[in-house]
């Protein structure tokens, strides 16, 4: 009796192990629907920081130069104003590579 509950239980447990690996598909056709949120609320959040880094950097290196430009012979606000000016042109394009980078990976992916 032992030997025939142990034979079924076995064959139990290893028809579900069958069904879950050649199966798979049967019981996911898609993404379920908290990912396809969260994507989309990923790709939203990209847009949103694309769109306000644009004027930012704008407005910073602008910043920069009428700093350099009002700085009157000061050495400190003439420095302080290059910094401004390459810290905003490294930030800008470290967010344009990201983005770039960020599309060649969904590219690939999909």
């Amino acid at each position: 009796m032992k030997k025939f509950l142990f034979y079924i239980i076995f064959i139990l447990i290893f028809s579900i192990l069958l069904l879950n690996l050649f199966c798979n598909n049967c019981f996911a056709w898609g993404d379920p629907q908290i990912v396809t949120k969260i994507n989309s609320a990923f790709e939203d959040i990209e847009k949103w920081i694309l769109k306000i880094s644009t004027p930012a950097a704008a407005v910073a290196v602008g910043s920069g130069v009428f700093m350099r430009k009002f700085s009157f012979g000061d050495e400190e606000k003439i420095r302080m104003g290059k910094k401004i000016i390459k810290g905003s042109l490294f930030s800008y394009a470290f967010i344009l590579a990201i983005d770039l980078i960020l599309s060649a990976i969904k590219s690939l992916v999909s």
